[in-house]
């Protein structure tokens, strides 16, 4: 499969705008994961109804469409209906002597997909996402070869990929699924080794001497050398993110407003909003940091309560299900000092407390493990669907013999 003619020669653009048709035209969008279809009401980027759509652009059934400030990502596909898409999407005919299918896996393999990124015009490097308003020029796509291949052989191509792909797909909506019940399971060991235990509120088992205090900012003098400090996104699983680098600022107009919410070994930090719930306990080596908004600290009694044990309790359905009901309807979801405070936990003896969290750390620790080794699974079998596509379409594999 030496030969190549470009990409010109195949595909024409379309410049058609939508003007009263866009009264009677599907919304058709464009996705990384799906390619192109409807845009669904739900969708966050759905148009408002009174809003002009006039301006948007005509497809028809069997036009690639492209969003060009993705494309370097694989943004972009075969509509697979007449409809309307953003103006700033590219509609391309397609010539009649091409397989849309066959299309569509060439612009999808990794080497078409790596020719578009160098293409990408924008500031920054698209290996680092960090390209400031990319565009793909349809010009540059235009300008790209794909392999002189026979309208039979082009279906050949796209019927062994078809076939293939879908038998990977399965597998790995098989594995999703498993991991959503390996994560369903993790719930439900946490609520039901908690269930049934007589219950207190958190402000009971909380240190007087060191009350729950919100990470608030407050202006004080610069600090040298830096300052660690702890908020929501640092907040990993039941543990803080192993990157202390990353948890750490020396520019002194910064460090200086975190001057407020000291932390020790052992204390309880506690996401209250926007992402409410995600809990972790302070090491050693964090203590002294600070703690920033959208977090609470929860230093407890040790005598009362275990630490791994309050963090158990806290990431429970139960607790969760209270959370939510105490939120629900307000106008900003993130919870507060007082919901908090009130929040029902169990409260064993301390001793039942330690083997239940013991218990708990392995049982979840066992699911977690799969957790991982499925996505795992997952990720090579994306590299071998990725893989396939790519040498099927540039000749690496004859598909006549491997049907």
């Amino acid at each position: 499969m030496s030969d190549s003619i470009r990409l010109k020669w195949l595909l024409s653009e379309s410049d058609i705008r939508a003007g009263t048709k866009a009264e009677t035209l599907p919304l058709l969008s464009v996705s990384i994961s799906w390619g192109v279809r409807r845009r669904e009401a739900t969708d966050t980027t759905t148009r408002a109804a009174a809003e002009d759509l006039s301006n948007y652009k005509i497809c028809r059934a069997g036009d690639l469409v492209i969003n060009r400030m993705r494309a370097f990502q694989g943004a972009l596909g075969i509509a697979p209906e007449d409809g309307i898409v953003s103006p700033d999407y590219a509609v391309l005919r397609v010539s009649p002597r091409i397989d849309t299918r066959w299309l569509e896996y060439f612009l999808a393999s990794r080497s078409t997909v790596a020719t578009m990124a160098s293409l990408v015009r924008g500031i920054g490097g698209t290996e680092a996402g960090n390209v400031r308003t990319p565009r793909l020029n349809i010009a540059d796509l235009l300008s790209m070869t794909a392999p002189l291949v026979s309208a039979g052989e082009q279906s050949i191509i796209a019927d062994y990929l078809d076939h293939e792909t879908a038998c990977i797909d399965t597998l790995i909506e098989e594995q999703q699924r498993l991991i959503e019940m390996l994560s369903e399971r993790r719930v439900a060991t946490v609520a039901e080794t908690l269930d049934g235990c007589e219950r207190t509120q958190v402000r009971r088992l909380v240190n007087h001497d060191r009350p729950m205090t919100y990470g608030i900012l407050q202006c004080g003098e610069p600090v040298d050398g830096g300052v660690v400090y702890i908020g929501p996104s640092d907040i990993q699983g039941e543990g803080l993110s192993p990157d202390r680098d990353a948890l750490r600022t020396t520019a002194p107009e910064i460090a200086s407003a975190y001057k407020r919410s000291i932390l020790k070994s052992g204390d309880v930090v506690v996401s209250i909003g926007p992402a409410y719930g995600k809990v972790a306990v302070v090491s050693d080596d964090l203590t002294g940091a600070n703690l920033t908004q959208d977090t609470v600290r929860v230093a407890l009694r040790p005598d009362l309560v275990d630490t791994r044990f309050f963090v158990w309790a806290l990431l429970s359905r139960q607790t969760a299900e209270y959370w939510d009901y105490q939120i629900m309807g307000a106008t900003f979801r993130r919870l507060n000092l007082g919901t908090l405070a009130r929040t029902p936990i169990p409260l064993p003896a301390i001793q039942e407390q330690r083997r239940i969290a013991a218990y708990l750390d392995e049982q979840t620790a066992k699911i977690d493990s799969l957790i991982a080794e499925t996505e795992r699974f997952i990720d090579l079998a994306r590299e071998r669907r990725s893989a396939l596509i790519t040498a099927a379409v540039t000749g690496q594999i004859d598909v006549r013999e491997a049907a």
